[in-house]
């Protein structure tokens, strides 16, 4: 000291008049670095400034003894508010340098710079102090205890008038981009995640805290308060209850911010509300420090900017969840368990195995019982396939009543599965016993991914469903090989029956009394381009489950009618054409008026036109067949059912039935020279005589056949005995031939 300024009482002079210090409630303070290689310096200073308070906080004090220790300092800590300089130290322009660095290469331009001197004659350049933005300049001989704390206090009102203009700069810049990136996350969790991170970003704090809100998974208010976004050790509580925190502070203050609806600001952490009246949330952030005014004003303004960010991704994320969350079981729809097949299959198809159920029989429920108790059963269904497999497995609802599963192969079992539909299900009042079907899977299996892999999962559900011996089936590629067939099957007839290709051929029927002719059966014909014929047990089933039999139906009992018309100009009267009529067709509300329509248009008499039933047609809808059946018949149209006995018809339904005739199959008349052979025909033959309907048996092939079923009383036959099926031309030349 001695040796830089003498005679100055301890560097300060006296002052009169000083005035008493305030006493002043310290809600903070500021860091005050003194670079000095006098050691007299720092002890000075430090006494001179010890109690003096800034704006309410005291100052702390950090010690240099020359420029390179300063820099190396800074460095290291960036957040000094003053810097009280020595000009020279290691060198005359130690000071200038360290001011330098800290300008240009620190980039620090918040903190406020005074430099001292105890060399009244050396000063730095003009240049120096403008380039460098020195905050002040004075010898150390002109510093008094009134002038250091006037220079003190002034620095520290311009380095927080700067920094908070900086602050408010890169505040505002961070909200706009947090804005920006924020608004683009349509996940409520990648949304919650980034609030988070911004508002420690914007703090200066590193991001360690929950994000919270009161909604459930599906977006709807409730009581459980969920951990929606999370940074720091706080992430793996992501979408795990609050409970979970385990930490009875943070689920306190999370708490009190959603139940009062407005910030919380305490010396170890910050809890922000954010939301409006149907969507809550709070922030918890973990400072260690109070959150000073300037950062709450940055917050505010924030979260303002945001809120409307948070709405609208909570509005996104329910119309999210309506989009991918069967409202009904609260489980994933269909769109979701493609994307959940999607994953699988990408990422893990190892053991994996899909599985459809689909409960037998379900629209029995809904119609009887009605559908809240419908729904009441899927509810239960549902809750036991969690129970089930649950752990182990996702789980989802992809149709009316149809489930869908992903799981281990070993645990999804037909057995398993079958296991869940032992016991009753609870429904309301009712205890309902049902059966369900099953459609497999394996990943392995196929290279589809998601939805083409619920196709092929569909494909072998709709297999078990036609499969008599079990209720199940796995997925082969055979399977899609035969769908693939039989569709462009499907296609190709579409085309040909458009073109006219169709043909319709006639096999006639006989009296056995007279071995004349009495009618015929017109038979449904598709020749194909090499010259022959594709089976009508391959393309009628493929026309009755297309729809496309409605039309080719019509178009059958037109050219009936034409036919009739045909053969009267030929002076072949009272002949009558039977044509077989699908259960589809009984679906078509105009179906009944077509045909009169048909009949009167060609002008033909109702008698000559029959139509042939099937006992699987009756039992399907028998109620909608026996009222159309009706409708007809008083019409005058003629009704025949056809291979009976085949499909075990219920006789009460036979009664009912408006019929003309009774067929009895091919399948009986094959029979006929078999031991015992000969009961069942015999049995349909009585039966008709009983009910008084003409029989005829179809399928007469031999004498003896035919001889047998005149014995039991049969009254007419059609078979390759007689005739085979016949095109129009030939049947006019069959029916000239045997006309006499």
């Amino acid at each position: 000291m001695v040796s830089k300024v003498t005679d100055e009482e301890f560097l300060f002079l006296a002052e009169d008049d000083a005035p008493e210090p305030q006493v002043l409630q310290v809600t903070g303070e500021w860091h005050l670095l003194i670079v000095d290689d006098d050691e007299e310096i720092h002890t000075v200073t430090r006494l001179a400034l010890s109690d003096l308070l800034v704006l309410g906080r005291k100052l702390v004090f950090h010690h240099c003894y020359s420029g390179k220790d300063a820099i190396d300092f800074l460095k290291k800590n960036q957040n000094i508010a003053v810097i009280l300089l020595d000009v020279v130290m290691e060198s005359d322009d130690a000071g200038l340098l360290v001011v330098q660095q800290i300008r240009e290469q620190l980039g620090m331009d918040e903190v406020r710079i005074v430099l001292r001197t105890g060399q009244p004659g050396y000063a730095p350049e003009e240049s120096v102090i403008k380039e460098y933005d020195i905050n002040d300049y004075k010898t150390k001989t002109e510093l008094t205890r009134s002038k250091l704390v006037t220079s003190i206090i002034s620095s520290i009102r311009s380095y927080q008038q700067i920094r908070t203009i900086n602050q408010n700069r890169l505040g505002l810049q961070k909200i706009i981009n947090a804005g920006a990136n924020l608004l683009e996350q349509h996940s409520l969790h990648e949304f919650s995640e980034g609030v988070v991170t911004q508002i420690s970003s914007l703090i200066g704090l590193h991001a360690e805290g929950v994000l919270c809100a009161q909604i459930e998974d599906d977006g709807s208010a409730s009581d459980n308060v969920y951990v929606l976004g999370a940074a720091g050790h706080y992430a793996p509580f992501i979408k795990c209850k609050l409970e979970r925190l385990n930490n009875p502070r943070i689920i306190q203050q999370i708490l009190q911010c959603l139940q009062l609806r407005r910030h919380i600001f305490t010396g170890f952490d910050t809890v922000l509300y954010l939301g409006n009246a149907e969507h809550s949330a709070a922030v918890y952030i973990e400072t260690n420090r109070p959150i000073e005014d300037f950062d709450r004003q940055l917050i505010e303004v924030f979260l303002s900017n945001i809120s409307i960010g948070y709405e609208n991704v909570t509005l996104f994320q329910q119309l999210k969840h309506a989009a991918y969350i069967d409202p009904l079981t609260k489980t994933p729809n269909r769109n979701e368990f493609t994307q959940l097949l999607q994953e699988t299959r990408r990422l893990d198809p190892g053991n994996t195995v899909a599985v459809l159920i689909d409960i037998d029989h379900f629209s029995d429920v809904n119609d009887g019982l009605g559908q809240e108790v419908g729904n009441e059963l899927l509810i239960a269904v549902t809750r036991r396939l969690v129970e089930q497999f649950g752990d182990v497995a996702q789980i989802a609802r992809i149709g009316a009543d149809v489930f869908g599963l992903i799981g281990p192969e070993s645990l999804l079992t037909p057995s398993s599965l079958n296991a869940v539909f032992v016991q009753p299900f609870q429904a309301s009042e009712h205890g309902l016993q049902i059966n369900a079907t099953f459609g497999f899977c394996r990943l392995v299996d196929t290279a589809k991914q998601g939805l083409g892999i619920l196709k092929q999962v569909y494909i072998a559900l709709n297999r078990a469903k036609k499969n008599l011996s079990q209720n199940y089936e796995f997925y082969s590629s055979e399977m899609e090989e035969q769908m693939a067939g039989r569709l462009a099957l499907l296609r190709t007839l579409r085309q040909d029956f458009s073109q006219d290709k169709l043909q319709l051929w006639y096999q006639p029927q006989i009296a056995l009394d007279t071995n004349k002719v009495i009618g015929m059966e017109a038979l449904l014909r598709w020749p194909t381009e090499q010259g022959g014929f594709i089976s009508p047990a391959v393309f009628i089933p493929l026309a009755e489950y297309s729809g496309l039999i409605v039309e080719i139906g019509a178009w059958v009992i037109q050219q009936a009618c034409q036919q009739i018309k045909l053969l009267q100009s030929h002076g072949l009267m009272d002949l009558r054409i039977a044509v077989n009529v699908s259960m589809p067709q009984f679906r078509n509300p105009l179906f009944v008026q077509s045909v009169i329509d048909c009949i009167e248009r060609f002008g033909v008499a109702p008698e000559l036109l029959e139509l042939e039933i099937t006992e699987s047609v009756v039992m399907d809808e028998p109620k909608m067949v026996i009222d159309a059946l009706n409708r007809l018949k008083s019409y005058g149209i003629k009704v025949a059912i056809d291979d009976f006995g085949i499909g075990f018809s219920s006789l009460s339904y036979l009664q009912q039935l408006p019929l003309d005739r009774i067929k009895v199959d091919r399948a009986f008349i094959r029979d006929l020279a078999e031991p015992n052979g000969t009961v069942i025909a015999e049995t349909i033959i009585n039966l008709g005589k009983k009910l008084g309907l003409a029989t005829i048996a179809e399928g007469i092939e031999t004498v003896e056949q035919a001889e047998v079923v005149r014995a039991m009383g049969c009254e007419e036959v059609q078979g390759f005995l007689y005739a085979k099926p016949m095109p129009t031309a030939a049947l006019l030349e069959f029916l000239r031939a045997n006309k006499a």
